[in-house]
């Protein structure tokens, strides 16, 4: 190629130019994505707390008021405030003659695909689980999923037995799965046929759950009772 096409040729783009665009569209694209992030924040927060408060009357039906209430370190529930935003919770439910009828709890742990988050209703008077709601799920459609839509299976939880031994220590029977059509005691969970580890799932996240907190509700009923 002579010399006079190659002057006639325009400069090859500098690296550094190159390089400066690029940053300056990455830096944008961040500033955009954290923008979006904070003004979105609030409404999925909200969201998040009016689904919340609508599973907690689902799993506790009699209840028309909720006061959220966390374990302190000397072993007592006390009402939660804004200071304790990130604290592990329960929510007493009581009844318009501001009766305490049971309290909801929020448990999780791993399922077949990813981390299943529900919330269970916990009567007083029955000692026992009186209803569940998936608040959160990956498992597999058609399948796991179904731990949140199956009747037979939503069935379990409508007296699902979690009585203490007499010192009041720990449940007196562990809530257990079992094969489809081979419950025979209520503190057993009738699991789904094709989603058998979805079952087993929610029934260890139970039995786990309702293990540590049972016992320190019934060994603390006292400070539910709600102070007009």
């Amino acid at each position: 190629m002579s010399q006079v096409e190659l002057a006639g040729r325009p400069a090859p783009p500098s690296t550094w130019h190159m390089y400066r665009a690029m940053v300056g569209i990455g830096v944008l694209c961040g500033l955009i994505i954290v923008t979006v992030f904070q003004l979105t924040r609030p409404i999925i927060e909200r969201n998040k707390a009016e689904a919340l408060q609508k599973a907690i009357f689902h799993v506790l039906p009699q209840a028309s008021t909720s006061i959220a209430y966390r374990l302190d370190e000397s072993g007592d529930f006390k009402p939660v405030d804004g200071e304790n935003v990130g604290a592990a919770r329960v929510y007493a439910g009581y009844d318009g003659e501001h009766e305490l009828l049971g309290l909801a709890v929020e448990a999780q742990g791993m399922g077949y695909q990813d981390v299943i988050r529900l919330i269970y209703g916990y009567s007083f008077a029955k000692q026992a689980i009186i209803g569940i709601q998936v608040l959160e799920t990956k498992e597999t459609p058609g399948l796991g999923d179904k731990i949140q839509s199956d009747p037979d299976f939503l069935q379990n939880f409508q007296r699902l037995d979690v009585s203490l031994v007499a010192d009041r220590s720990k449940l007196a029977h562990p809530i257990v799965p079992v094969r489809h059509g081979q419950k025979t005691h209520p503190w057993e969970v009738d699991s789904i046929t094709g989603a058998t580890i979805s079952s087993t799932a929610v029934a260890d996240i139970l039995n786990r759950s309702a293990q540590y907190w049972v016992p320190r509700i019934q060994n603390n009923l006292s400070d539910f009772q709600e102070r007009e």
